[in-house]
């Protein structure tokens, strides 16, 4: 499988000292590392009133949400969100709020629902699987405010992130309250199997995190490297959502097994576009700013087919480029990087092995009845290797 790249317009002033790599951290405590460039630390009360928060929550809508057939499911969806979401800790309550909020695409949670309503020949997904769309929706969310401490990230689907108006200790806090609660949900339905799956993936999809660290500022990552991170890091989650729809259905083992392989081939997909909008996107459209994998000096796809495939200029350019932690916007190298990307069939070569993984992952669901259903579920892999954004 293969990784992600966001375009992402330049932020205009990004670290210029100490870049926070795998070498900075050797002795830090976690916490420590994780706020080590916090911004000046917020006044909470005033942040809770303050913060620019929709309410009641407004689940932005998906590009999933054209499929007509789980309308009423990510409706009952927002329902359970909205309820779980709730505590009597108000900062706990806003940043949540405020990052759920900001909407996204929903494609893990959607997986798990098409994937149910596939198996159940159409059915609406029951009580369990909802509460499980949800669990998968938390745990994506608390990796995302977690990412966008250790990225020190500042936008992100078009408007700031968490930390930027909450401050970091508040996002790496509330995201360990959304990790709790999917613990406290995760066990309703009752099933072991179910408690493995998402155990199992919560704990590779951190094992993802550090292996991304590590691959920071090392110009020799190649693309099987990448690609674990990958796997662990993004993969793990959409397997894990297709998985578990099979598991409260009761599929058999093969069905399971390949509802799994098209949950994690799509994640694939999904995050190898992802790589490709980081140099051919706008910020309008992907909510992101062009080139932030660039400047954090972190080797993906794009970059990897660059240093062996580039001109000998162009390679020399982006190895140094990787060994000094990233290149910012204002930087003379930044948009020579660009250019040679989006010259050298980096890209072209990045989308055809998204279009490889979705279409692994269309083979995959072919054991699936067919029906409405299934048929969004092919329509999603199509998604994955063609938007915008």
């Amino acid at each position: 499988m293969i990784s992600h790249y966001t375009v992402k317009q330049a932020r205009s002033s990004r670290r210029t000292t100490q870049p926070r790599h795998s070498q900075d951290l050797v002795g830090k405590t976690g916490l420590d590392c994780l706020l080590r460039h916090r911004k000046p630390k917020p006044t909470y009360n005033q942040t809770v009133n303050k913060a620019p928060l929709p309410h009641p929550v407004a689940l932005a809508s998906s590009p999933a949400e054209r499929f007509e057939c789980i309308a009423a499911d990510l409706q009952s969806l927002n329902e359970v969100i909205r309820e779980r979401l709730h505590s009597e800790v108000a900062l706990i309550q806003t940043v949540a709020e405020y990052i759920i909020a900001a909407g996204g695409k929903r494609l893990r949670p959607v997986i798990l629902c098409l994937v149910s309503r596939a198996l159940r020949r159409d059915a609406p997904p029951d009580r369990h699987a909802l509460l499980l769309a949800a669990v998968v929706e938390f745990i994506h969310t608390a990796t995302l405010l977690h990412d966008d401490v250790v990225d020190e990230s500042d936008l992100r689907r078009g408007r700031q992130t968490a930390n930027a108006v909450f401050g970091n200790a508040a996002s790496v806090l509330v995201g360990d309250f959304l990790y709790s609660r999917s613990f406290q949900m995760m066990v309703e339905p009752g099933l072991m199997r179910v408690m493995q799956v998402l155990a199992d993936a919560t704990n590779t999809i951190a094992e993802g995190e550090v292996l991304q660290l590590l691959n920071i500022r090392d110009p020799d990552v190649d693309q099987a490297r990448y690609l674990k991170v990958i796997r662990y890091k993004t993969a793990r989650l959409f397997e894990a959502s297709a998985q578990l729809a099979a598991i409260l259905s009761q599929a058999p083992a093969g069905v399971e097994l390949a509802c799994a392989e098209y949950g994690g081939r799509l994640g694939t997909a999904f995050q190898l576009i992802d790589d490709v909008l980081d140099y051919e996107g706008h910020a309008e459209q992907t909510g992101k700013n062009l080139g932030d994998d660039l400047r954090e000096g972190k080797p993906t796809l794009p970059l990897i087919y660059l240093l062996q495939h580039g001109t000998l200029a162009q390679r020399d350019l982006v190895r140094k480029a990787i060994e000094s932690g990233g290149v910012d916007q204002d930087h003379v190298d930044f948009f020579n990087i660009v250019d040679a990307v989006q010259s050298s069939g980096a890209l072209a070569f990045t989308r055809q092995q998204a279009e490889l993984e979705a279409s692994a992952a269309r083979q995959a669901i072919s054991l699936l009845p067919a029906g409405e259903a299934q048929l969004a579920l092919l329509a999603l892999t199509e998604y994955a290797t063609e938007r915008s954004h």
